[in-house]
């Protein structure tokens, strides 16, 4: 049972609320939003959808204030599952972007035009690199990639491209394996 300094229970706020007190949904509010805010800020990573996460959070919580069973657990788990769940929805939503395969990423590290800084990139190897990357999936390309030459871990990539972490890694861990075959057979020939 929380409250603030007022004294006041956040179940008694969820009660007022419910019965439309707007004295206890604004000090529910006050109580509240850097927590649900903070929350949707870290699951969706811009401050802009955590603004409208935050907000349909609360229209959820005051419009289901008078179903909140205590013996479910408390207001701010209830509050917080709520908020949650509406981050997860969010990133669902930004998924069903389709990611172009020929996105800068691909056309940089595709092109045969050698680059003033990178003369290495005229070697065998690097053809042959270049050459067994274009033989991998699209998604296991661009995850070797990413984990490759940017750095990115599979959990960065994971939320990165709205995948599950087991996705990302086996993505990495094929596309690898399928790298160094080609390569080792393109070696022996």
């Amino acid at each position: 049972m929380d409250s603030d300094t007022d004294g006041v229970s956040d179940e008694a706020l969820l009660s007022g609320m419910a019965v439309g007190d707007d004295r206890s949904g604004l000090t529910f509010v006050r109580r509240y939003q850097r927590r649900l805010f903070g929350l949707a800020v870290g699951i969706v990573g811009d401050v802009g959808d955590a603004e409208d996460v935050t907000q349909e959070a609360f229209i959820r919580i005051f419009r289901h204030a008078q179903v909140f069973d205590p013996r479910r657990g408390s207001v701010s788990t209830w509050a917080l599952t709520i908020t949650r769940n509406l981050a997860i929805d969010s990133i669902r939503v930004r998924r069903g972007v389709p990611t172009d395969p020929e996105d800068r990423v691909f056309v940089e590290l595709m092109s045969t035009a050698r680059l003033p800084d990178a003369a290495a990139l005229a070697s065998e190897n690097v053809s042959n690199i270049r050459s067994a990357l274009g033989k991998l999936p699209v998604d296991q390309r661009r995850a070797v990639l990413l984990a490759a030459l940017y750095g990115r871990t599979a959990l960065q990539i994971s939320e990165g491209e709205g995948i599950p972490l087991g996705t990302a890694k086996s993505r990495i861990r094929l596309g690898m394996a399928r790298l160094r075959t080609t390569i080792n057979i393109e070696e022996a020939l």
